[in-house]
């Protein structure tokens, strides 16, 4: 009766969240509560065991997630972002501006969680779009797809990371196989799958009101190598890290590496850098750099808890016995793990909306399949990844968020927005199948 359960579980939640419009932390909550005491936990049992999961869980995100919303307001803040994509743009040139804008994305989507990147990025779409006379979506889909992708498949956005964590994944091996695979998913989904549209059906009307963000003057940003360099820290350092344990795991420079490449300390040594190259090199005051870093604390602070909460949902689902009857079902399966974590996060996406929540709650359900099936750790956390940006729809907050900045209707935003997110998925979930093969 434990998959039993677990379904009425997962139902109540959707229940909650789809139908009465609950907030997602406060609905885990709930869930978790019932699910523990209906696989026989006692209340006290299994609120000690949510305890315990968001304690586990958010013990080694919180620094991760905090000095990510940080690096991403300075880099708002300073014009850092502008730089690095108008340098794009001028480089590519108009034929090939597609390429600068997935490039552009993609640079600012590492550093910046998902929402934020677009609000930043789409007014210079706006921009792009009409100095090179193109239509507005045309330049628009390529930025946004490299965004979601990331979201989806690179730590040290939230989904990845937190999954990682779940799975005890090696999160420099997580980012690399994410980048591998990230990479053709962007370029399909965002550059060629773009081109199948005519050109006149790509544009929209600008909305006027929305397209207020601050325009920097060439005096007041910071040059592009500066900016670029202090976005892709935290990847170089994590890179580095994860390039020794594969090459040289011997080097006498691993026990340096694995400090500088721990996501959390290199998050910190890209804000303690952007702190200077991103702030007091641009004339900003420490007081107006400090007020800016403890405001973007404020942009995760629900994010962190729908994470916790997550965690929390994971753990119960283990500590009352789901997680080894799961793996004895999952042990004798021909079906790939792989495959089934897709699908689970690729159907909690579908119904939930939110892409943390499906990602916590897929990696929850597969958490025996470690154990059951010997499959790749990070592979798992990037199927599950692929799954959890599968076809975003009305209930995704980004869903809206395109829409309205675009200025479309729900029909022209599925067809561009949630195909886009689909085939991303598909191409996601090809290169994992692929990777499978070979690591």
């Amino acid at each position: 009766m434990s998959l039993l359960y677990v379904l009425i579980a997962v139902l109540i939640l959707l229940l909650l969240m789809v139908v009465l419009k609950i907030n997602a932390f406060i609905s885990l909550i709930v869930v978790a509560l019932i699910a523990g005491v209906m696989q026989g936990m006692s209340p006290l049992e299994a609120i000690t065991s949510i305890k315990s999961g968001m304690g586990s869980t958010l013990g080694s995100l919180a620094l991760v997630l905090g000095f990510g919303a940080m690096l991403g307001k300075l880099m708002e803040n300073s014009g850092a972002a502008q730089t690095i994509a108008m340098t794009l743009i001028a480089k590519f040139g108009r034929k090939h501006v597609q390429w600068a804008a997935v490039m552009t994305g993609f640079i600012v989507g590492i550093a910046l969680f998902y929402e934020t990147g677009f609000v930043i990025l789409i007014p210079l779409v706006f921009t792009i779009a009409k100095a090179a006379k193109l239509p507005v979506l045309y330049i628009g889909m390529p930025v946004a797809a490299a965004l979601i992708t990331a979201h989806g498949f690179v730590p040290p956005h939230p989904g990845p990371t937190a999954i990682a964590q779940i799975f005890n994944a090696n999160l420099g091996l997580t980012l690399l196989y994410g980048i591998v695979i990230a990479i053709p998913s962007v370029i399909i989904s965002g550059v060629y799958y773009p081109r199948l549209f005519k050109k006149e059906s790509l544009e929209t009307n600008i909305p006027k009101e929305l397209f207020s963000a601050k325009e920097f003057d060439d005096d007041e940003l910071p040059s592009f190598g500066i900016s670029l360099f202090t976005a892709l820290i935290p990847v170089l350092l994590m890179g580095l890290h994860a390039g020794f344990e594969i090459f040289a795991p011997e080097s006498s420079l691993m026990p340096f590496l694995a400090f500088i490449g721990e996501p959390s300390i290199a998050l910190l040594v890209a804000v303690i850098v952007a702190i200077f190259t991103f702030g007091l090199m641009q004339k900003f005051s420490m007081k107006e750099l400090m007020n800016s870093i403890a405001s973007s604390v404020s942009s995760i602070a629900m994010i962190l808890l729908i994470i916790g909460a997550g965690g929390a949902f994971k753990q119960v689902l283990v500590d009352s016995g789901v997680a080894d009857y799961v793996s004895e079902i999952v042990k004798d399966m021909s079906f790939s793990p792989l495959l089934l974590a897709w699908l689970i996060a690729a159907l909690l996406r579908l119904a939930l909306g939110s892409a943390t929540v499906a990602g916590m709650t897929a990696a929850g359900i597969m958490v025996p399949v470690l154990a059951g099936a010997g499959v790749n750790a990070e592979l798992l956390v990037l199927a599950i990844g692929a799954g959890s940006m599968t076809f975003s729809h009305v209930n995704d907050a980004g869903f809206w968020i395109y829409k309205e900045y675009f200025n479309l209707s729900v029909g022209k935003t599925i067809k561009t927005w949630s195909m886009m997110t689909l085939i991303s998925s598909l191409i996601g979930l090809g290169g994992v199948m692929l990777l499978n093969m070979f690591v």
